[in-house]
């Protein structure tokens, strides 16, 4: 399924900006600035709006295509945070894009006051408003901003909390961000030879195949945690108390509801599948008892439990890699097929070079712009799947472009992570067919590796913020120790007795930076466990790939929980999230009896 795939390996952002010139940015910027200040003027002032269905509507509509055709930077934006993607210390692109993000926050400032007013219009308005037919298209738009409403503070109560954020959050988890970021130390490299290392460097060399690197990394990691312990326990107990004031004084009753508001996420979902994942800690205990009888140990060391197993030196050149995705894109549904072939044809960088960003993203803007995928394809099996990942982030964004309105494009963090790995999975299904059983128990070690990490370790990361926001509120104040207990307690929780707590892994809540950003972490299970429960359903039923069509294009149009209700789907029923669990718990299984087969256990 590659006959008229054109293999461009580099992006073609003409689409965004026709030429760099000065006249044709400032041209843009003119215009830009001209459309959402005819917006502004005709809206500022005036109350009408907030009252009127019909006039809101038409408010509605305006702001819509405002969002749809300009936003706050336009093409412009957009071409310069791609182009410096491609090549981030080149001096004039870093200018011309911060140029362009001083002119977009501008713009931002002074159209807040819409979506502000809006979520502070009275009770009676909004009921008017959300029975209204004429605003259905914006209706869970404006839910969304119903919902914020009930927390907001004034105006002025607004601006000194955005102002108070860098100096009692911000800057607190910058400074132990930067302290661990300009350590070094001289550990031992896969060489053999002491080689200084940075310590995100040293956090790799941990995972080295090599006992003696990875031991070697390990105690240079835990010397720069310990020292930067006593910093840390006063930065983390700084933005606890942050925290606590700001849910105080929006009057939240829980510390996670500011998180679940943001994701558009409902409490009771989180709790159900929070509730699912930790009741089946037994499977990655299971999981990490088999990887130590593979090693030939009774317990992997703490920093030991992502060492890979096995080996998997096939590699696939990026062509290779474009057929192989085309082709399980092509096995599950012709329209995804049409979206990869169209992303081949100049929508994605495919190359390292130098300069140019790590990893891999698949990026958006406005409804109206084209989507781009970024990577850095060497030609590993973990670039084979990511080249997967980001394309179903693609066929997300595709399929919602056909359907959403550009004030619901895009996804919540609770689903976001959806296509991606429920495309990913399958392209690792077809590479397992494809390989021998010595092959195929290393790539099933990795995916459960990587399960593992994503569902289990990250709701036990959950509730070890659940534990310690919960323990600050009762005490005022927590010391490392204290903290260190906390999360060796939660962490020992889901890995069980096969991985050892070994000393110093007490800190390691000191470099987690997703517990400053608070109840992240639920997210990344979310999102895998919904990939996995909808490919179940799939497997039973391939005529179900309408509903999965139907969810990814569905944007921000509904709440995930109403979206999968109109599916017939429950995802405060516990056993929605159970049947994820099982395609993992059966990984697992399938896993073991290859290993015994090949007689490694």
């Amino acid at each position: 399924m590659t006959k008229g795939v054109k293999f461009k390996t580099k992006w073609d952002l003409k689409e965004l900006l026709p030429d760099e010139s000065k006249e044709t940015i400032e041209k843009e910027k003119e215009l830009i600035l001209a459309e959402n200040h005819r917006f502004i003027n005709k809206w500022k002032g005036r109350k009408d709006y907030l009252e009127d269905p019909t006039v809101l509507r038409e408010a509605l509509d305006e702001y819509e295509a405002l969002n749809r055709k300009y936003g706050s930077s336009g093409g412009s934006g957009f071409y310069f945070y791609l182009k410096l993607s491609l090549d981030q210390n080149n001096p004039e692109i870093k200018a011309k894009f911060n140029d362009l993000q001083e002119f977009a926050i501008k713009i931002g400032n002074d159209l807040q006051f819409f979506e502000h007013n809006l979520a502070r219009a009275d009770g009676a308005a909004r009921k008017k408003f959300l029975a209204y037919i004429g605003l259905a298209p914006y209706r869970h738009f404006l839910e969304r901003l119903f919902a914020q409403a009930k927390y907001l503070l004034s105006d002025e109560e607004e601006k000194i909390m955005n102002l108070k954020h860098p100096l009692s959050h911000s800057n607190w988890v910058k400074m132990v961000a930067g302290f661990l970021a300009k350590e070094e130390r001289a550990v031992l490299g896969e060489g053999g030879k002491k080689e200084k290392k940075s310590f995100s460097e040293i956090s790799k060399l941990m995972s080295s195949p090599k006992k003696k690197v990875r031991d070697s990394a390990a105690a240079a990691f835990n010397q720069i945690l310990e020292k930067h312990s006593d910093a840390a326990e006063h930065e983390i107990n700084s933005v606890l108390a942050n925290k606590k004031v700001n849910d105080e004084l929006r009057k939240m009753p829980r510390p996670d509801l500011a998180r679940h508001i943001d994701d558009d996420i409902e409490s009771d979902v989180v709790d159900a599948l929070v509730g699912s994942v930790s009741k089946r800690f037994d499977i990655p205990r299971e999981y990490y008892a088999l990887k130590a009888k593979l090693f030939g140990v009774k317990k992997l060391e703490y920093h030991e439990r992502n060492v890979e197993y096995g080996k998997f030196d096939k590699k696939y050149s990026y062509v290779e890699t474009v057929k192989m995705v085309n082709k399980a894109f092509s096995d599950l549904d012709d329209k995804f097929f049409e979206i990869a072939k169209k992303m081949a044809e100049g929508k994605i960088d495919a190359f390292p070079k130098k300069g140019k960003s790590s990893g891999a993203f698949c990026a958006n803007d406005l409804v109206s712009q084209p989507t781009y995928v970024l990577l850095n394809h060497t030609g590993s099996l973990d670039d084979a799947l990511t080249f997967a990942h980001e394309m179903g982030h693609a066929v997300n964004s595709e399929l919602q472009k056909e359907k959403q309105n550009s004030l619901n494009f895009g996804s919540p963090k609770s689903t976001a992570e959806v296509a991606s790995t429920f495309m990913e999975d399958f392209v690792l299904d077809d590479l397992m067919k494809e390989t021998d059983d010595e092959g195929r128990l290393a790539i099933m070690m990795h995916k459960l590796n990587s399960d593992i990490s994503t569902i289990f370790r990250q709701i036990a990361c959950y509730e070890f913020e659940q534990e310690l926001h919960s323990e600050f509120r009762k005490k005022g104040y927590l010391s490392k120790k204290e903290i260190g207990k906390l999360f060796q307690k939660r962490m020992a929780a889901y890995m069980g007795s096969s991985i050892s707590q070994s000393a110093g892994s007490e800190n390691w809540w000191i470099y987690w930076s997703h517990i400053r950003s608070f109840f992240y972490n639920y997210s990344y299970a979310s999102g895998l466990l919904i990939s996995k429960a909808l490919q179940a359903s799939y497997s039973q039923d391939p005529a179900f790939m309408e509903k999965i069509k139907e969810f990814l294009a569905a944007g921000t149009s509904a709440s995930p929980k109403k979206i999968f209700l109109g599916m017939g789907i429950n995802i405060v029923d516990k056993k929605f999230w159970d049947g994820g669990l099982d395609k993992v718990e059966k990984l697992l299984d399938e896993t073991k009896a290859l290993a015994r087969k090949l007689k490694k256990i």
